[in-house]
């Protein structure tokens, strides 16, 4: 009935509650209601909105990610490469440090600094003498990943790292010595 007295010029299907709304606000009503019930615009906000709230954890992630695998393939090579120059070295004070150039190349290779890095070297069946024939070297490199982004504020850098470690395992040929 509100209908009927609201469109009485109009047959019934084409009046509709827009009309009736204009009628009883106002035509400056009937805009403000159409631009709150529309939709326009939205989507591109809620894309950008879970756009940034989900890229931006996952971009972290894959940075972070990508720092330790970094790190872990510099230990993997500086324990492979440092355990294959000791072991063919001449001597124990040679073997000592071409050992510990190859831990810093290897290490530079992957953009990481030379102390971030510690390295143990052990030997069998001799602890004290590590060149003998048929001995084993095992050289372990732990390599300490930091987190990307983490700012240098009350050593949270120092804290904030990943430390990944690498084993390589060489035996002393058996014609070490026969020259």
């Amino acid at each position: 009935m509100l209908l009927l007295r609201l469109c009485p010029d109009r047959p019934r299907p084409r009046c509709t509650w827009s009309e009736d709304f204009s009628t009883i606000a106002g035509p400056w009503a009937l805009r403000a209601a159409r631009r709150l019930a529309s939709e326009r615009g939205t989507a591109a906000l809620e894309f950008v909105t879970a756009g940034l709230i989900l890229l931006v954890p996952i971009v972290y992630l894959v940075l972070a990610l990508a720092g330790i695998q970094g790190a872990e393939l510099a230990a993997a090579g500086a324990a492979r490469q440092a355990a294959r120059v000791y072991v063919q070295a001449h001597d124990e004070a040679d073997a000592g440090a071409d050992a510990s150039a190859a831990v810093a190349f290897a290490l530079a290779d992957f953009g990481l600094p030379k102390n971030a890095a510690t390295v143990r070297v052990d030997c069998s069946p001799a602890p004290d003498a590590c060149l003998t024939r048929l001995g084993t070297v095992t050289v372990t490199v732990q390599v300490r990943a930091p987190l990307p982004l983490v700012p240098d504020v009350v050593d949270l850098r120092r804290d904030a790292a990943v430390t990944v470690q690498a084993v390589s395992t060489n035996r002393v040929s058996r014609l070490r010595g026969a020259r």
